[in-house]
This record gives structure tokens, sequence and C-alpha cells, in this order.
């Protein structure tokens, strides 16, 4: 139903898909207030990015594990001016390949490739789990990592197991180019002018804490978020809100971590009280 969020003023920090995310709320009539959190930025030295997709290509690997989404598509943003797009598009398609939750797996399909395995739960930890119950034992195992995590202990469990991992890391965070949109948006929070922020990777979380400490207003972080709804797409969220004692409100239903029931359980929730806009009129 169109216009399940009329007049809902929404605070999403999207950093990978803002436009749609953007764009699925306005259809429900949301007000949707955007803040980028940080910029996402092409590895700054490519010669190990190269060096792993002609290794790959050389040499197929056994099992390919992608952590994130992005990570394939800035791989494939190296792969085509240098010629070699079919051929690691090819050889990608001889590896086992395994999606930490469904995002990576929308990026395979992208290039025409299926994830053979996905996670349960869209973390580290349920990639642990998920190869814990395979023979790696021999195996050359690609692992696509991502910025601002250390992914040692991951490395680690897969090491312990008998696979030699070759480690890719495809992409960077800017994070200091979006500082004062969040300081607005921390704002906004405290004033009471948003009904919900609707968060969708636990670095958004990490970011406001991070840029509320260094610039002094922490607790008027805090206190904006006690009087604003708050919708979380996942576990790993939810986890994240928690170990810094903050609450999740919003959830998707059936545990579907995606956008689109992310914003079903949001107009739900959210249905139950008037928009903060007119409530003070």
């Amino acid at each position: 139903m169109a216009d399940r969020l009329n007049g809902y003023r929404i605070l999403i920090l999207e950093t990978r898909e803002e436009a749609q995310f953007s764009r699925l709320l306005t259809e429900q009539g949301a007000d949707v207030l955007q803040c980028p959190m940080f910029t996402i930025r092409d590895a700054p030295d490519p010669a190990p990015v190269e060096a792993w997709i002609v290794r790959a290509i050389e040499r197929p690997l056994d099992d390919l594990v992608l952590l994130t989404g992005e990570g394939l598509r800035r791989l494939m943003k190296v792969v085509r001016p240098i010629g070699v797009e079919e051929a690691f598009v090819a050889s990608l398609g001889k590896a086992r390949k395994l999606a930490r939750g469904p995002k990576p797996g929308k990026a395979l399909r992208e290039i025409g490739l299926e994830p053979q395995m996905t996670t349960e739960k869209p973390t580290s930890e349920g990639v642990a789990d998920m190869l814990s119950r395979l023979d790696l034992k021999g195996r050359r195992l690609g692992l696509q990592l991502y910025p601002d995590k250390d992914h040692s202990v991951l490395i680690g469990a897969i090491e312990a197991q008998g696979a030699v991992v070759d480690t890719v890391l495809p992409y960077a965070y800017d994070a200091q180019a979006a500082d004062a949109n969040i300081i607005t948006a921390i704002d906004e929070m405290a004033e009471g002018r948003i009904d919900a922020i609707a968060l969708t990777n636990l670095g958004q979380i990490r970011r406001l804490i991070e840029v509320a400490r260094a610039r002094g207003c922490e607790k008027r972080l805090r206190n904006g978020l006690e009087q604003t709804m708050i919708a979380s797409v996942g576990p790993a969220v939810s986890d994240e809100l928690k170990s810094h004692g903050l609450r999740t409100d919003i959830y998707p239903a059936e545990d579907a971590f995606f956008m689109r029931p992310l914003i079903s359980a949001m107009a739900t929730a959210l249905g139950r009280n008037p928009p903060r806009a007119a409530a003070g009129n």
C-alpha cells in the first residue's frame, strides 16, 4: 500500500544503496532526511587488488567468500579497464561461492553467477559458522574483506580448518567527508524532528558515536535516540546497538533482512501514532 508512511520523517544513514532506500521510503509517503556517513572509495593502492585478480584467474579458487556486495562490484570495476572481465567471471564461476547475507548474492547475480551458500545471519560469526560445516582442508579460499574491521578472528578460524586463505580488500572508507551531515542529523533527532532512524549496517552506529564523541555531543545523540524510534535491518545492527547500550524498536518480520520488510515493519510500528509534525500542529 502506498502512503503508509505519509507524513513521517525518517532519517537514513545509508552509504551504499542510499538512493534505492530513499526511493522506497518516498514511495510510501515518507519525508526522508538523508545523511551520508562516509564516502566509499577505491582501494588507495590498486596493485594488491589487481594481483589478487590475476591469481584468481591464473589459478581459480576452490572457494570464494564474499562479505559485501560492494566488494564484488569494486572488483569488477578493476577488471573491466584491464580487459580481463570475461576471464575473471569465468574463474569465479568455477569456485564454490559463499555469501554473507543477501547483498553479495545480489552482486553475483549481476554478473550471471549464483551463490552456492548464504549465511543464515549476515555477520562474520555467521560466515564462520557456515564454513565450520564444510571440509576446507587443503582448499584455496578467496576472502573479500571490507574496511574498518579486524577480520583476524575469521581468517584464523578458516585457516584452522586447513584452508589457504587469500584475502582482498577492494575499497576504502573516507570517514571525514560527512561529519557535518552527522552533526545535523544528531541535532534533528535531539530537537524531536525525526519520527524514526533506519539503520542498515553496524558501521553507521559506530560512526554516529565516534563523531558525537569527537564533537562533544554524545549526550545529545543519546537524548535524541531516546525520543526517536530506532529501526534495525537485522541481527548484526541490533547487536551493535545493544553493545552501545541502545535498543531496537523496529525489526523486520520473519527474519527477512531486506529493505522492503524493514519498511513494512516501520509502517506498522509508526502507524500506531501520528507523525510528530502532525502532532505538533
